[in-house]
């Protein structure tokens, strides 16, 4: 079951989420619009390792905008902290957004029940684009859980800004002989 509009600002005013800032024209029948922050984060190395973490830069959005260049991945965030105790969030990208040549949140739009924070978005445009900060950038629907909840407790919680990919506190890199085999 999905919440709608009103059940997501009836939801966001009594505390069953949280969104913040929460302003009601960025609500839409059934999810939230959320918006580009102004920082972006870039891997500097030609070659990403999940063994080991990657080196990034860090670029500020200006007033004149950011260009997107294709092949390039670019980790984003929501200005908006989004999160709950009670329903699942998915974050997709805009459909405005999308029809601009930028994919949003390609293979991991699913949020954790427990997750509080602002969201990193893995932003990879088709074409240049420019972009800005407080753009409307994705949107978040809120789907009811059934069962026991385990709240999110894990290594990206309370993230503020963009967060680059930490695979690598999960990961030992396989003995040879397991690699040969």
């Amino acid at each position: 079951m999905i919440l709608t509009g009103p059940e997501i600002t009836t939801a966001a005013t009594d505390g069953r989420l949280r969104i913040s800032p929460f302003d009601t024209a960025q609500v839409n029948p059934n999810s939230y619009n959320v918006r580009l922050g102004a920082t972006l984060l870039t891997y500097t190395s030609e070659i990403l390792d999940p063994h080991h973490p990657n080196p990034t830069r860090t670029t500020t959005i200006g007033p004149d905008g950011h260009v997107l260049r294709p092949g390039r991945l670019y980790l984003g965030h929501t200005i908006e902290e989004v999160g709950s105790d009670t329903f699942v969030p998915l974050l997709f990208g805009r459909s405005s957004v999308g029809r601009l040549g930028l994919f949003v949140e390609i293979t991991a739009p699913i949020g954790d029940i427990g997750f509080h924070g602002q969201w990193t978005l893995m932003l990879s445009p088709v074409l240049p684009l420019r972009v800005y900060t407080g753009m409307k950038i994705g949107q978040i629907m809120f789907f009811v859980s059934t069962g026991a909840i385990a709240p999110y407790q894990g290594k990206y919680q309370a993230a503020a800004g963009p967060q680059p990919s930490r695979l690598w506190r999960d990961t030992a890199p396989l003995p040879a002989q397991a690699v040969l085999s």
